[in-house]
């Protein structure tokens, strides 16, 4: 039973694949049709589970419940989707975020809960590091604001360089993944290579130091985390 869970859900969340806009698109008839399928049996397996378990406890449970909406909104949804494809209106399956519920709230799925809580759990104390990042990158794109904005500089395809705000807070996040280092500093280095002291310190401070700060408080508070959900044992 447990691999046949598995089956269905690794087929469910694979749909979106072949759901337009998809990779290899299928005709509609035919996703719809194997997600039909899957939901029965997650019913199935959902109501074999209510029949073997005490219904005050089945109720009280909230994975049941989550699985229930989950299977009641994809059936709506698909409905909905289905019915205005007749009338050749495009629309969208918004039940498709619903999909890891089913990976999530079943029995069998006791490990990925618990490292789904572990993150859960993570993501408040690491919110003051994130936010300390972000001020950090939001200074810095003001100082490239002073520096370049008023020096008409331009970029190599004539575009202005650096003379709006929210597109400089843009370029400068992508270059903490030094994704466009060095294109992103090159027209102020051929004005003055004294320029690329800027770029030097923010990515110092951001890619070295932030990055590694961050990483360090997301591994450890999610390891305090997941060891006290296992009862005081690693489980890492």
């Amino acid at each position: 039973m447990q691999t046949v869970t598995y089956f269905f859900i690794f087929l469910n969340l694979s749909l979106a694949v072949f759901e337009e806009p998809a990779v290899y698109p299928l005709p509609f008839l035919a996703t719809s049709l194997v997600e039909v399928l899957c939901l029965l049996v997650f019913f199935g397996r959902l109501t074999h589970f209510a029949k073997i378990t005490p219904r005050n406890v089945f109720w009280k449970d909230t994975k049941n419940i989550c699985i229930m909406v989950a299977i009641l909104l994809s059936l709506i949804d698909l409905a909905i989707y289905g019915a205005l494809r007749i009338y050749n209106i495009k629309s969208i399956r918004w039940s498709r975020i619903a999909r890891p519920i089913f990976l999530i709230n079943f029995a069998e799925s006791r490990q990925i809960r618990r490292a789904f809580r572990s993150i859960r759990n993570t993501l408040p104390e690491i919110t003051y590091v994130f936010l300390l990042f972000m001020f950090s990158l939001l200074m810095f794109s003001l100082m490239a604001l002073k520096l370049f904005g008023e020096r008409n500089l331009q970029t190599a395809e004539g575009l202005p360089y650096f003379r709006n705000y929210l597109e400089i807070v843009f370029d400068l996040y992508v270059l903490v993944t030094t994704a466009n280092s060095p294109d992103v500093m090159m027209p102020a280095f051929d004005f003055s290579s004294w320029y690329a002291l800027f770029f030097i310190a923010f990515v110092i401070v951001n890619t070295y130091i932030f990055m590694s700060l961050f990483l360090a408080v997301v591994y450890n508070n999610y390891k305090k985390h997941l060891k006290v959900m296992c009862g005081g044992v690693n489980c890492i």
